[in-house]
């Protein structure tokens, strides 16, 4: 327990700096008790008008609200920058690090005992959470969840996977723009996030494998009456916190990582995640190496039967008894000794699935394992990720020449063109799309299969980018390569006709030329040459995707200071 509330540096103060802090609150009419030995809440909130997963968050707010005040707090709701991830161009994951550095300082600065993260946006959560763990405060994380599905002519459509599916047949001249059209209106009928094991479901999915969420809390849908409920009860549990150590430090250890990880793999979910993982486990000091992660996914077989691995949707995950039950069938996977934001370890918060349709046994998994694996060799030194579960599998095991595209805007010119000399078997690179080039990342790494093979029928192929992809997206695609082509990767010397073989099981990606060759080739790399203001920022300090792309001067280092914030540290109120 502590011994003295964060907040009362602020508040407990006698003198002019306490006179000031208190008046200040005063302002919003609240007394002077409301701050006297009363655990302060703050509650990040992430809502905006420009991103439909988050638009209900001003009423889980007021719940979260509720819950602090039942629980004997004072609800402090304030703003943070919000990423959406369908109108931020050229990719919101170019602001993820800024979001959780507007996430950190506004903890620190602030008089907050504890938080309450609110995130939904496929790249809120984890910028939530980088921010909350290099804080250090109290911190528990509340998502969401996903909206209602679409349905559209008698089905039930996720507003991912299936919205790939259209989009092909409309290029093969299969669907028509009118039925294109009509999707559009039936696409998305409610607040909330992707509907399938897109990244805001994968990552909200890992707040709670990794213990930062109440257990249950990251599949109820947006709609649903449970939200608000579980956004209370965050609130309550947000005011225990407050007056106990533990930190997000002490919670996101090696083993909830591990854990993660896990999850992870039996989610069939996103390959964003990796990215997330590894930046939340860097400001902690927690290295995830390539090694780790695959000997995890190597084990754990894909038991969640949700798309893009699977048949169902995010919200059949939760009505079989959500990430709770899908913990319990791996729990001989797991370390269920770590301890939750409960304050109890994962093994005291594990239920049996209800729905084993959804939530396959162990040993009748929808794969056995394979639903991501890395891959290295002299096309990517530091590694690249597959999301295999979401892959052909005759396709997992290929060798084919490659057709390369220097940049998206290259891409878009000549994919369609009926003179590009491709085949099914070919494989198509993109590069200039990494976290330097773009700068960002964008999800770019699905390549559209080329029109005339969709005419003939061909619906995969192996594809290679330096970029990512949407978690919802499937298909044989390779991404991640690190480093990227802008920053001196083996992507940059490709050029058409080279052979490239790709080896799952050996989980390798070769490019077959002969080390004198590739030494006399010029490198074919692309950067805009100038930024300004917080893209130059990015570009200098931005990581490769094998380190989270996260900013070098945030990660933690072994020596690095714990600073909490606060008066004590920063001498009178306004700077006197």
């Amino acid at each position: 327990m502590r011994t003295q509330l964060r907040s009362q540096q602020w508040f407990a103060d006698e003198g002019v700096g306490g006179f000031i802090h208190r008046a200040s609150m005063r302002a919003e009419g609240l007394g002077r008790a409301s701050m006297s030995g009363r655990p302060i809440i703050g509650i990040c909130n992430c809502w905006s008008e420009l991103v439909s997963c988050n638009l209900h968050f001003k009423t889980m707010a007021e719940a979260i609200k509720r819950g602090v005040l039942l629980a004997g707090g004072l609800p402090v709701e304030f703003p943070v920058m919000t990423l959406g991830e369908n109108l931020m161009k050229p990719t919101a994951m170019l602001y993820r690090n800024l979001m959780s550095m507007d996430v950190e300082e506004s903890i620190r600065a602030y008089p907050f005992d504890a938080v309450v993260l609110m995130g939904g946006c496929d790249k809120t959560t984890p910028a939530l959470l980088m921010g909350a763990a290099s804080a250090g405060v109290p911190a528990i994380m509340v998502t969401g969840g996903p909206s209602q599905p679409a349905r559209f002519r008698g089905e039930r459509l996720g507003n991912g996977t299936d919205l790939w599916k259209y989009t092909d047949e409309v290029r093969a001249g299969r669907v028509s723009r009118e039925t294109f059209a009509e999707l559009e209106e039936a696409a998305t009928p409610t607040v909330g996030h992707c509907t399938e094991m897109g990244t805001a479901s994968t990552m909200a999915a890992l707040s709670e494998a990794l213990g930062m969420a109440l257990p249950g809390q990251s599949t109820i849908p947006a709609t649903h009456a449970a939200r608000q409920r579980v956004s209370e009860d965050t609130g309550v549990r947000a005011v225990a916190l407050a007056r106990e150590t533990l930190t997000p430090g002490d919670i996101m250890t090696t083993g909830a990582f591990e854990n993660a990880l896990t999850v992870l793999a039996a989610l069939g979910g996103s390959t964003n995640a990796v990215l997330h993982l590894v930046a939340i486990a860097g400001r902690l000091g927690i290295d995830l190496s390539g090694k780790t992660m695959d000997t995890v996914f190597s084990r754990t077989p894909v038991i969640s039967n949700v798309r893009p691995a699977g048949e169902h949707l995010f919200e059949d995950l939760h009505y079989a008894g959500g990430i709770p039950a899908l913990m319990h069938t791996l729990a001989p996977l797991l370390d269920t000794s770590v301890v939750t934001v409960t304050g109890q370890p994962v093994k005291n918060q594990l239920t049996e699935p209800t729905n084993t349709a959804v939530i396959r046994p162990l040993a009748d998994p929808v794969k056995p394992t394979g639903g991501l694996a890395t891959l290295s060799g002299n096309l990517a030194p530091q590694g690249a990720l597959i999301k295999a579960g979401a892959a052909s599998p005759e396709l997992l095991e290929h060798r084919g020449r490659a057709v390369v595209f220097d940049g998206m805007a290259d891409m878009l010119d000549r994919i369609d063109d009926e003179n590009l000399d491709v085949d099914a078997d070919s494989v198509l690179i993109l590069r200039n799309a990494g976290p330097k080039a773009v700068p960002g990342m964008p999800e770019w790494g699905q390549l559209p299969i080329p029109q005339k093979l969709l005419r003939a029928g061909v619906t995969d192929m192996v594809r290679i980018s330096d970029a990512r992809m949407s978690g919802t997206a499937f298909g044989t695609v390779v991404l991640h390569v690190a480093p990227e082509a802008a920053d001196g990767g083996p992507l940059a010397l490709v050029r058409d006709g080279d052979w490239i073989e790709l080896s799952t099981e050996n989980r390798s990606i070769v490019l077959d030329v002969p080390e004198d060759e590739l030494a006399t080739r010029t490198p074919i790399s692309r950067m805009t040459p100038q930024h300004r203001g917080y893209k130059a920022l990015y570009v200098e300090h931005v990581l490769q995707a094998d380190q989270g792309c996260d900013f070098d001067f945030l990660r933690k280092g072994p020596d690095d200071p714990v600073d909490l914030g606060g008066p004590i540290d920063t001498g009178w109120a306004g700077g006197w």
